[in-house]
């Protein structure tokens, strides 16, 4: 058995189809669904089904995926062993979008420099989604907004920096940040996202009741609608957060309660534990 077509089966799950897998692994369609067709025939029993262009996998193949995605990581895994320093292959890091520009281009830069054997795989995604990933051992490190609960002794986090909530306008407000908040559209930073607690926290202690023009779990996009007079929001203060709103105001909340904690959260235990104290060193973090 190929494990490339594991991984292709493996990469058409998580994308939900096969043009899309083809996309991601820069293939034909054709060729994902040869392998497909070929591990069936192997096994014996169909892995997909088709539903339009969607793929879904059968009861079958959910039964056999954290097999699969084991053995494709091992395989993954064999050109570090011969590396006594343990920074030969691949790591995949996990970001929420405002670490994605904010750190990972300097992360980058010192994985480069310093293992030039090591392959970083970058994996977008919500805190939410992310923290499972690690969970599931499907990324290695997740750099995310810290929970709000405890976390199992399986899981490390690192403390990498506080992010102070901001009330971000179009015009400097006239009057206090409540006023503002009252006299414009308000654009909310989700509430059900980790990072939007705090906004919602900030309202709730102040007496605020607003409507929401719009629930947002995109800082990027929130910061481009405010820069287009469209609202006003309460939202962390990322360090790109001036390049997308570069004539709006920052009115700042400073009080800690309300402030985001970004975390590097990894597995207590990994086969490769010296690949992940280089992403420490990358984002400065101190054990």
């Amino acid at each position: 058995m190929d494990s490339r077509y594991l991984q292709s089966l493996i990469t058409t799950i998580e994308h939900g189809s096969i043009a899309e897998a083809a996309r991601v692994e820069n293939l034909t369609a054709a060729a994902i669904s040869q392998r497909i067709q070929a591990l069936e025939r192997e096994l014996g029993f169909p892995l997909l089904s088709r539903q339009g262009h969607a793929a879904r996998p059968t009861e079958a193949c959910l039964y056999l995926l954290p097999r699969a995605r084991n053995i494709v990581r091992e395989i993954g895994l064999l050109a570090g062993d011969a590396d006594t320093n343990g920074l030969t292959g691949t790591i995949k890091i996990g970001a929420i979008s405002t670490a994605m520009t904010d750190m990972l281009p300097a992360v980058l830069r010192h994985l480069t420099m310093h293992a030039p054997n090591l392959k970083p795989g970058i994996v977008p995604g919500t805190s939410r989604s992310l923290y499972q990933a690690v969970l599931d051992e499907e990324i290695d490190a997740a750099i995310l907004v810290a929970p709000a609960f405890e976390l199992p002794k399986s899981l490390t986090v690192y403390r990498i920096k506080t992010e102070n909530l901001v009330l971000l306008s179009r015009h400097m407000p006239q009057d206090d940040i409540q006023s503002t908040l009252q006299s414009k559209p308000y654009l909310r930073y989700d509430p059900t996202a980790w990072g939007g607690r705090y906004a919602e926290k900030y309202l709730k202690d102040q007496g605020l009741k607003l409507q929401a023009m719009c629930d947002l779990d995109a800082l990027e996009t929130i910061a481009m609608l405010v820069a287009d007079d469209v609202g006003v929001s309460l939202i962390p203060h990322w360090s790109g957060l001036e390049k997308l709103a570069r004539h709006c105001a920052l009115t700042n909340i400073p009080h800690p309660v309300y402030a985001r904690e970004l975390v590097l959260l990894r597995k207590t235990l990994h086969s490769r534990p010296a690949m992940l104290n280089l992403l420490a060193q990358s984002l400065e973090i101190k054990s």
